[in-house]
């Protein structure tokens, strides 16, 4: 019998890549779904939840498709690896939009970077935050294994996660200030970048994750 991993379909990402880069990683006893059924989901071992987009819309598709509940279900229960909307989301609210309520697995909110408080700092930098940058990791965790401090990730996003609570966060970037772009806690963890499009680390994350059993 395989262990599945699922990749949560709800209409907001790449799904295709995500897919195709967990499949070069995984082991021989498992296998990826692709999926936008709740029982497929909720049956999965593991679950990753990526995204793109805006946050409103990925919260409507979400709660159109009934998938609100089993992706909030993984996230207390199994090995869960949300990617860049897919960690936004997981916050409290958003300022995208003109405001979102989101998730709320976590109390905290989704800034952008071209807050009026920010412009001294990003008044030279583009936004979005597109290419690659480094992540400082801000906690142990078995995700990181093997993949070196300040080693270089693949960003695409105008919004940051800002989580009340400072132990969530498990790494962080500089873009104009220094931001949380990866959180951890129990058997979740999420990345505003893209491990899909960040070669050899990102591959070496997803591996991690494939391997890991939502202990840390």
């Amino acid at each position: 019998m395989s262990s599945v991993i699922a990749v949560v379909d709800y209409g907001m990402g790449n799904l295709r890549s995500v897919s195709k880069a967990i499949e070069h990683v995984i082991s021989a006893e498992q296998r990826v779904i692709v999926s936008s059924d709740a029982k497929e989901i909720a049956a999965a071992e593991r679950v990753v939840f990526p995204g793109q987009g805006a946050a409103r819309d990925c919260m409507k598709h979400l709660r159109d498709l009934q998938l609100e509940e089993v992706v909030l279900q993984a996230a207390h229960e199994k090995p869960f690896l949300g990617i860049c909307m897919g960690m936004q989301v997981l916050m409290q609210h958003s300022e995208e939009n003109q405001g979102i309520d989101c998730m709320n697995l976590y109390p905290g909110n989704v800034r952008a970077f071209a807050d009026e408080s920010l412009q001294s700092q990003m008044q030279t930098l583009k936004i979005p935050h597109m290419g690659w940058n480094k992540v400082s990791h801000k906690q142990a965790h078995p995700l990181w294994d093997e993949i070196p401090e300040d080693s270089r990730f693949y960003f695409v996003h105008s919004y940051y996660v800002a989580p009340e609570d400072e132990t969530l966060t498990a790494g962080t970037t500089d873009y104009g200030i220094e931001f949380v772009s990866a959180i951890a806690k129990d058997n979740v963890f999420a990345t505003q970048f893209h491990p899909e499009k960040s070669a050899h680390d990102g591959l070496q994350l997803l591996k991690n994750f494939c391997r890991w059993n939502g202990q840390v």
